[in-house]
């Protein structure tokens, strides 16, 4: 893909996650966390793990 589509969908994504009412955005969050623990492959558990603070649902701390 293109990384300047790439960019664009993803800042798509996030403003719409971003609008979510708090508790869905919760049951998402607490969806990519069960997600991460899961996962096995490496490159994908560290996208997941890096997906809420790429989009800013989750502020770093």
């Amino acid at each position: 893909m293109d990384p300047d589509c790439a960019v664009k969908v993803m800042e798509g994504v996030a403003s719409v996650l971003k609008g979510l009412p708090s508790e869905q955005l919760e049951r998402l969050l607490l969806a990519i966390e069960g997600l991460t623990e899961t996962e096995t492959d490496p490159e994908r558990r560290e996208f997941l793990e890096a997906f809420p603070y790429a989009c800013g649902l989750i502020e770093v701390a």
